[in-house]
């Protein structure tokens, strides 16, 4: 167990680490940067940055000139221990992605995670989030989503991301781009079905647009009006009906003892794909699976 109280150290006990803060930024209207997020970009030693060139426009716009560093998914095996190295040693540290709030779907949370392992105090500086405030303007519900990241780029891997989405009841939340907006919209039709849902992009910015309706709908018109810019999709969870008749079209394995189900999947595909395919019909986690049928 770790304990952190942030102002006191990573452990609460005055120890002489630095403290990685993470920097919520605009993610388009530059007014929604906060009094607080500017003080301690000014304040820290150095500012490690996703984009360096995006990030110095920031910098530059309210006038703070403290150092920037790269940190990106191409460079983080290498600058990722050098910070670290950097706040063992008492050096602060803010972390900033290109918007936004950084160590969502970016590189920033494996830093994130090896300060903690380190028992180095990491702070969060909130900010905007594109996916949140998506979500809040949605008119879907609230009071329990999830947060998918972006959806897989390959066509199967695509259909089977969103198999395993299907019976989430929560309003699920993802990130996609313009130019896969309609390519993905078919697939969760073909998946999800007719759900509702909302297509946001541009959000904060000039051309902030929020297109509601059915999936089927949205596919209609983004058919005939091409996106552009960042997108959020926001989908509606999975309805009673929509379980039970999950539930229904899935009870063909009811009968069968696991090694039987694993069974069945491996005449057309290698067992980690039939253990994989046989804990996601029953809910149950992969390993649990595994170690049943291997004993």
């Amino acid at each position: 167990m770790r304990r952190q109280q942030s102002y006191k150290g990573a452990s609460g006990n005055g120890d002489e680490s630095g403290t990685l803060y993470l920097v919520g930024t605009p993610i388009g209207n530059l007014e929604d940067m906060t009094m607080r997020a500017i003080r301690i970009l000014k304040e820290v030693d150095l500012i490690a940055a996703e984009d360096t060139r995006q990030s110095r426009k920031l910098l530059t716009h309210f006038d703070i000139h403290t150092r920037i560093v790269s940190y990106h998914e191409h460079n983080k095996a290498a600058s990722g221990p050098e910070l670290i190295r950097l706040l063992l040693e008492g050096k602060s540290i803010a972390l900033v992605s290109d918007a936004g709030l950084p160590a969502i779907s970016d590189p920033g949370a494996d830093l994130v995670a090896e300060a903690v392992e380190q028992q180095i105090a990491v702070v969060p500086i909130p900010g905007a989030n594109a996916a949140l405030s998506a979500l809040i303007m949605s008119g879907l519900p609230t009071h329990r989503f999830l947060f998918a990241g972006f959806p897989p780029r390959e066509k199967k891997a695509l259909a089977q991301w969103l198999k395993e989405l299907a019976g989430q009841q929560a309003t699920v939340l993802m990130y996609e781009s313009p130019h896969r907006l309609t390519k993905t919209l078919a697939a969760m039709l073909e998946a999800l079905g007719d759900r509702r849902m909302a297509v946001v992009r541009e959000l904060t910015k000039k051309h902030e647009e929020a297109v509601r309706g059915t999936v089927s709908e949205c596919i209609t018109w983004f058919e005939e009006h091409s996106p552009l810019g960042e997108i959020c999709l926001i989908v509606d969870g999975a309805s009673e009906a929509d379980i039970s008749e999950q539930h229904a079209g899935s009870a063909w394995w009811t009968e069968l003892g696991l090694a039987e189900h694993v069974a069945h999947y491996e005449a057309t595909m290698d067992r980690k794909e039939a253990i994989k395919q046989t804990a996601l019909d029953r809910g149950l986690p992969k390993r649990d699976v595994y170690n049943e049928v291997n004993r």
